[in-house]
């Protein structure tokens, strides 16, 4: 059987790669919030949104406009529009409130990677990740899986993170043999509805022996 398993590692980026993180968060954003804008201008003029791949069409078109967005990591930059039709879709399913512009005041900074031709790895106390090369990381234990993504991560205090999802494989557990029925007595512990019995354990049956001496003394 096929899972889901997330881990989550502390990074320590060198100077250079944190001011392309932080350009990639950025970015990132940037791309979000157009789109946003746009999606919302359209519902207001034809009462219809957009959807991922007519936007994701409009990319290389923005980076022609737009220089710096071919600095950072291509594939981030696409998942900012997957985020946003994916937030969409809550929302037309009555799941979420209607998307909102990110800020860059948020103290919390994020954007997700996906793996493609070895793009992400670990190699010892150190991760790779696009764009940035290889960066040290705090490798807490063994990743198992393929990996799927990565979202590298800014906290308030300014520490940064990776968190790292990968499809792995687990052993099903065993089904558990059914009784198909149980009756607990008073004279018997428990019979079966094969007719097996099980007597009373001991103190059970000094518990009972009690509880009758207790109700002859009322009397």
């Amino acid at each position: 059987m096929l899972i889901n398993k997330a881990y989550k590692f502390r990074l320590y980026p060198n100077q250079t790669q944190q001011e392309l993180i932080n350009k990639t968060f950025g970015c990132s954003r940037f791309i979000f919030n157009h789109f946003l804008a746009k999606w919302n201008d359209t519902y207001k003029e034809t009462g219809k949104g957009l959807t991922y791949n007519l936007c994701s069409k409009q990319l290389p078109a923005l980076k022609q406009e737009y220089d710096w967005l071919k600095e950072v990591d291509s594939i981030a930059v696409q998942s900012s529009v997957k985020n946003l039709a994916d937030a969409f879709s809550r929302f037309f399913k009555k799941q979420t409130s209607t998307p909102r512009f990110k800020s860059n005041r948020n103290p919390i900074q994020s954007y997700t990677t996906k793996y493609t031709n070895g793009n992400i790895a670990l190699f010892g106390s150190k991760i790779k990740l696009p764009k940035l090369g290889l960066v040290k990381f705090a490798k807490s234990r063994e990743v198992d899986g393929r990996i799927i993504n990565a979202t590298i991560r800014r906290n308030p205090s300014g520490k940064y993170f990776v968190s790292i999802l990968a499809e792995t494989e687990v052993d099903s557990l065993p089904k558990t043999k059914q009784t198909t029925g149980i009756d607990v007595g008073i004279n018997t512990f428990a019979t079966l509805s094969d007719g097996t019995m099980y007597e009373n354990p001991r103190f059970l049956l000094r518990k009972k022996h009690l509880v009758r001496y207790r109700r002859s003394r009322l009397l």
